[in-house]
């Protein structure tokens, strides 16, 4: 009998034993996946650099604003209140106010990235009045580009408010620089899509599909 106590006492504690091991080897996993996923997110961390991220920015600026000029600069003066005749094109911008309304877009979004409050000539997206001949249209164009640069260079500055706009799909708690700017260059080439067929259709090949 007292040697069957024994093996009994013995299993009990093999068994307890075997269950402190299992609960440590299981504190231990959890302890390195947790230390896994910490490095993963210092790692995902990391990968925004700021400097980079302006930098690659400025290059996508300066190849936006270079194709977007150019086509706007290639369209003739009397040109410029053209609408497409032939389709469905009923309501649709004048090239004039194709590329004011982009110029706007552009100061609306920078002024949001930036903390500041929407120009007050930019209207409802479709840019100031006053701005009627093609250069008075290319001047405001220009500045546009330069203001959304100021926004570029801004990003990762912790000191700088960022502000939602009410022009963007973006919510207020997902708003960020880095997605307003994002956001004014893919506004901007939808734009230019719609100025190059304006071009097209009277006859002139865009500056930046020439050979």
């Amino acid at each position: 009998m007292k040697t069957m106590k024994t093996a009994l006492a013995w299993a009990l504690l093999a068994a307890c034993s075997t269950g402190a091991m299992a609960q440590t080897d299981k504190n231990l996993l959890s302890q390195s996946n947790a230390a896994l996923a910490q490095q993963g997110s210092d790692r995902g961390a990391a990968v925004l650099d700021a400097q980079r991220e302006r930098q690659a920015l400025r290059i996508f600026l300066k190849s936006v604003q270079r194709q977007i000029v150019s086509a706007a600069d290639a369209m003739p003066a009397t040109k410029y209140e053209f609408t497409p005749s032939e389709g469905e094109f009923k309501g649709v911008r004048t090239f004039a106010r194709q590329v004011r309304h982009l110029a706007a877009t552009n100061h609306i979004l920078a002024a949001a990235a930036l903390g500041e409050e929407p120009p007050a000539d930019a209207g409802d997206e479709s840019g100031p009045e006053t701005a009627r001949t093609k250069a008075e249209i290319l001047d405001y164009l220009n500045s546009s580009f330069v203001h959304l640069g100021k926004a570029i260079d801004a990003i990762g500055e912790p000191n700088e408010t960022v502000k939602a706009s009410p022009i963007s799909p973006l919510p207020a708690s997902k708003t960020t620089r880095l997605a307003l700017t994002v956001e004014a260059l893919i506004h901007a080439f939808d734009h230019y899509g719609q100025m190059v067929e304006y071009l097209r259709m009277n006859g002139i090949v865009p500056p930046a599909s020439r050979p």
